[in-house]
């Protein structure tokens, strides 16, 4: 579901956003806990055959990761740094999955020809990112007078006053759309009609890691951004990701 008026994108997945003209309707999950039971969830597999399950990954610890689609350059680049620990992760007895949010016709494409040894879904949908409570950013109605709440009900002003670098790429932190169109067209990355209609569906999709034992509970938990839009971006490093392993199977 959209969650703005008339979107608009440029060529490199930037998007003009605009508040809503209606409420909000408060439909969020919070996002899981240590503790609490992983949700069955079934998603075809972007690179290999066949579909991947909950089910299916009963009896072995997982980490799993919730991303944005592939016009995210901080996503692609986040994929990419679980490709190079996922050895290290095997080792411990846990699988890497990460889910991305693309059409996985779309997502077999991109990665043929940058393969990755992490186990890639594909949900176009963010049906699993919300059935684990990753959120996403709401904004208020114009002219609201409701206090903003990030992420849940935040406002143009407090998105747009953001300054982000996660990765200290850029020469100064820069606004997270600017981010964005900056990155993609300095690697080289083209949007695609379906990149288009994911970045019209699905704006403001935020991130999340979990990692969840062998009988399906969570044990760890990480969401991008928890407290400010200043935080976007920024994910868990490969060290902090080893450390949770590490507790989790000692």
């Amino acid at each position: 579901m959209p969650r703005f008026d008339n979107p608009r994108r440029n060529a490199c997945g930037a998007v003009a956003l605009h508040p809503p003209k209606e409420p909000i309707i408060d439909t969020q999950k919070l996002p899981l806990r240590p503790g609490e039971a992983a949700p069955a969830f079934e998603l075809p597999a972007a690179n290999a055959e066949g579909v991947v399950s909950l089910a299916s990954l009963r009896g072995r610890p997982f980490l799993i990761g919730f991303f944005r689609g592939l016009h995210c350059p901080f996503c692609r680049r986040q994929v990419t740094q679980l490709g190079a620990v996922q050895a290290a992760l095997r080792a411990k007895g846990i699988e890497t999955v990460a889910v991305i949010n693309t059409p996985v016709v779309r997502a077999q494409l991109y990665f043929r020809h940058r393969p990755t040894p992490v186990t890639l879904l594909s949900d176009p949908d963010c049906r699993t990112h919300r059935d684990f409570g990753v959120p996403r950013a709401d904004f208020l109605p114009e002219g609201s007078s409701g206090p903003p709440q990030w992420p849940y009900k935040t406002t143009m002003e407090q998105f747009m006053a953001a300054r982000i670098n996660p990765t200290g790429e850029l020469a100064e932190p820069a606004q997270p759309l600017e981010c964005n169109t900056v990155l993609n067209a300095r690697q080289g990355f083209e949007m695609t009609p379906a990149d288009e209609d994911i970045v019209a569906r699905h704006p403001t999709q935020l991130v999340g890691h979990f990692l969840v034992d062998a009988e399906g509970i969570v044990n760890w938990v990480q969401i991008e951004a928890p407290d400010s839009p200043n935080g976007l971006s920024t994910f868990p490093t490969s060290a902090e990701i080893l450390a949770a392993a590490d507790k989790l199977v000692h």
